[in-house]
């Protein structure tokens, strides 16, 4: 497995593939790896000949320096797992190879950002869009795959890549979920086990959601059924829920088949999402 630390040498790896008739497959994680992150490189590999893990805590996705802070780097084992998994390179710049001291560019998305996440976290998602297309020109990947836990940072980053014409199939892997349900998260890790316990709210909550809308509800009964849910959880905080258009990421006024229902809950100062198919 080869590790590359500075874009010259993540483009160098690629080019190198590509002349020997490979085509690459990229995970971008934010490290901190668990079984969701494992499956979508299997999911890379299977549509792919070589595939690129990379792995960077991206500054400029974080609303809160305390966040990013505390953001679990596990390098060493997420380094094992990968090369475990077959893997066959990982990308992990420092901060500094990626954002220059000079560094000022910014590559800013539209009103697919201005809904859900990006209203809770003014300029997350230009953090993510810049992030992204320096991983995608650096690496020059055929295939890129994402969890559909950050739906809204899939649609997102589909309306990148067709925007600048970045030529990278965009794949959107099903959450990954423990046996009771909760999704797959590295910030699962830094929840306390009473918090743990507790979060099993929000995957409840989504399916009271799904339960209301099978009955019948509007998105006001839906998005009160999981609002319910979370309330009655002493340790939980609710944020938002919304059900939402998953083209448009809008919210809607009725509800139809095919839309999604999406949620924020906050255990302390750790911020859980989660979203499903409504109908």
């Amino acid at each position: 497995m080869k590790l590359l630390t500075t874009p010259a040498e993540a483009l160098e790896w690629s080019r190198r593939q590509h002349r020997e008739g490979r085509t690459i497959g990229l995970v971008p994680t934010m490290g901190a790896l668990h079984h969701g992150h494992l499956a979508l490189v299997d999911d890379a590999a299977e549509r792919t000949d070589s595939v690129c893990v990379s792995i960077f805590v991206n500054p400029l996705q974080f609303n809160e320096g305390a966040d990013f802070d505390s953001y679990p780097r596990p390098i060493d084992e997420d380094l094992a797992a990968c090369e475990k998994a077959g893997v066959d390179a990982v990308y992990a710049p420092t901060g500094r190879a990626m954002y220059s001291s000079a560094f000022e560019t910014r590559v800013v998305p539209g009103t697919l950002a201005e809904q859900m996440e990006g209203a809770m976290r003014p300029g997350h998602f230009e953090g993510v869009t810049t992030v992204v297309t320096k991983l995608f020109t650096a690496l020059r990947p055929d295939v890129a795959v994402f969890g559909q836990k950050d739906f809204q940072q899939l649609v997102i980053v589909r309306r990148l890549v067709a925007d600048l014409d970045l030529g990278v199939e965009i794949i959107g892997h099903p959450i990954e979920r423990d046996p009771d349900g909760l999704a797959m998260s590295s910030r699962n890790l830094r929840l306390t086990p009473e918090q743990r316990a507790a979060a099993v709210c929000v995957p409840r909550s989504l399916d009271a959601a799904t339960a209301a809308a099978r009955a019948g509800g509007t998105p006001d009964q839906v998005v009160q059924a999981a609002v319910d849910v979370v309330a009655a959880e002493p340790l939980a905080r609710h944020e938002y829920t919304t059900v939402f258009d998953p083209r448009t990421l809008r919210e809607v006024d009725q509800v139809t088949d095919g839309l999604r229902v999406a949620t924020a809950v906050w255990f302390g100062d750790i911020r859980l999402i989660d979203n499903r198919d409504l109908t």
